[in-house]
């Protein structure tokens, strides 16, 4: 395919600007060493950060002019690098794609092979792109309370921004592994979809974003957060002795405004989790867990189709807090 449709955020005096543009393969990353596969991309989805990057509200695109997309699935048209062959079956997460390296709101990319992983064969691409980034962080959030030795017969486990991209898929999971899940939300009519994810309760979030307490009455074994701020420094400070919050995400603020109390009074521990430089192992474990842990019919559930030209008009509603589940967006 050389002639494509993408997606181009450019800046310029005037502020940033974007449109469809129609582009050659001359218009990617240079074939130099380093830049040796590209891919037909068959589908891609609509992340919190690739709105912010559509929508200008945070300062995620750091080179101009820009390809936005942080994800992608589709095959392998070229290759000149050892692990992959023309016509693999391939998708991609991070690594700076969408911000400093053109990414996936287009028909083609063209990146380095490493940051490539092999599809799993459990997945098609639009189900891949139903977890996407979002989906790929919930498994690594999951994995970090394993790694900390929690079971799910330690107790109550929280989601917050249960209704969201990641939070969703962490529900689903979590009920599938056999935690007893609380979700929090602040669409408490959002309540009969969490629970037919598996949560066993849905909390409104307002009870978590106010100042926090130094010490709360202990609740919770482990939580998964994306919000950050006072939401995370509430949940901390509720969370058991020698329980586990795995963060991800700052919808709330970047701020924490909390206290050590629990953590050198209740031993508990804060574990960072990242999505875009995780090393290749780490990724595909996540994914092979994916394709093991979750929950096929239920993923396409809380999933929506849309055709990629529609993803500039989403882009407000993600962070208007009015689209639930996952986005697929489908490049035709």
């Amino acid at each position: 395919m050389d002639h494509f449709t993408a997606l181009v955020i450019d800046k310029n005096e005037a502020g940033q600007s974007v449109a469809w543009r129609e582009l050659t393969l001359d218009d990617l990353m240079t074939s130099e060493a380093g830049r040796d596969v590209d891919v037909r991309i068959s589908a891609s989805t609509l992340n919190y950060k690739d709105a912010l990057a559509i929508t200008g509200k945070a300062p995620v695109v750091r080179r101009w002019p820009m390809i936005p997309g942080i994800d992608f699935a589709g095959s392998v048209s070229r290759s000149a690098h050892a692990d992959f062959k023309v016509g693999d079956k391939v998708l991609l997460n991070g690594w700076g794609v969408g911000e400093t390296h053109m990414g996936g709101y287009a028909q083609m990319a063209r990146v380095p092979g490493d940051w490539l992983i092999k599809r799993p064969e459990a997945f098609d691409a639009h189900q891949a792109m139903a977890l996407g980034t979002a989906g790929y962080t919930a498994m690594l959030c999951v994995m970090a309370l394993e790694r900390h030795g929690l079971t799910p017969d330690a107790g109550k486990v929280l989601v917050t921004g249960a209704a969201g991209g990641v939070g969703s898929v962490a529900v689903l999971l979590l009920a599938r592994l056999g935690f007893d899940v609380v979700a929090s939300t602040g669409r408490l009519e959002e309540a009969d979809y969490l629970k037919a994810l598996g949560a066993g309760e849905v909390i409104d979030r307002a009870g978590l974003s106010g100042k926090a307490k130094p010490l709360g009455r202990e609740t919770w074994a482990g939580a998964i957060d994306v919000a950050g701020s006072n939401t995370l420094a509430n949940v901390l400070s509720q969370v058991r002795y020698g329980g586990c919050v795995a963060a991800c995400g700052l919808a709330q603020g970047m701020d924490l405004p909390g206290s050590v109390a629990p953590f050198i009074l209740r031993a508990i521990t804060l574990a960072g989790v990242d999505s875009v430089m995780v090393a290749k192992p780490k990724r595909i474990e996540a994914w092979q867990r994916l394709a093991r842990d979750i929950d096929s019919g239920k993923l396409a559930e809380l999933t929506e189709t849309h055709p990629l030209s529609d993803v500039v008009d989403l882009a407000p509603k993600i962070l208007e807090g009015k689209i639930r589940g996952r986005i697929v967006l489908d490049v035709g």
